[in-house]
């Protein structure tokens, strides 16, 4: 296996043990030590523990959370990854109490791999889209 394929593949273990299976050892296992979060979103440390907050929050908001991986692009130690993220809202997020709507949040997400495992991290999520269907900013839509 190249060290592209083993970075994709280390990257996709990583997002569905941690988002869709909620496994947070996985945060233990695929990241290094001194992991960064670039511009960590909805507030989260921009550390291991910021990625394990993140992850801990989704799942006790959206318990059927789960990412759909539309692609992965490796080159070097860099892996691109484009997504949808969704689930049922049946906890409280962001102070919004359950729902029971279904809400999604598209995004893309560059990981940095070294030494077999994630170094760094640039999200870019849909945020603004996921306060509209929370109800906590307004919709442009009608």
């Amino acid at each position: 296996m190249t060290n592209t394929h083993a970075n994709k593949h280390l990257v996709e273990d990583f997002i569905q043990r941690l988002f869709t299976k909620g496994d947070l050892s996985a945060v233990d296992d695929c990241l290094t030590p001194d992991f960064v979060i670039h511009d960590p979103p909805f507030g989260a440390p921009p550390d291991a523990q910021g990625m394990r907050a993140m992850a801990t929050a989704f799942r006790a908001a959206f318990p059927d959370w789960h990412s759909d991986v539309h692609f992965l692009v490796a080159e070097d130690d860099l892996v691109a990854e484009m997504f949808t993220a969704s689930g049922t809202q049946r906890g409280e997020m962001l102070g919004v109490a359950p729902s029971g709507r279904r809400m999604s949040l598209p995004g893309t997400n560059v990981f940095r791999v070294r030494d077999g495992r994630i170094s760094e991290f640039w999200p870019r999520v849909d945020a603004l889209g996921l306060l509209q269907q929370l109800g906590l900013a307004p919709s442009l839509e009608g």
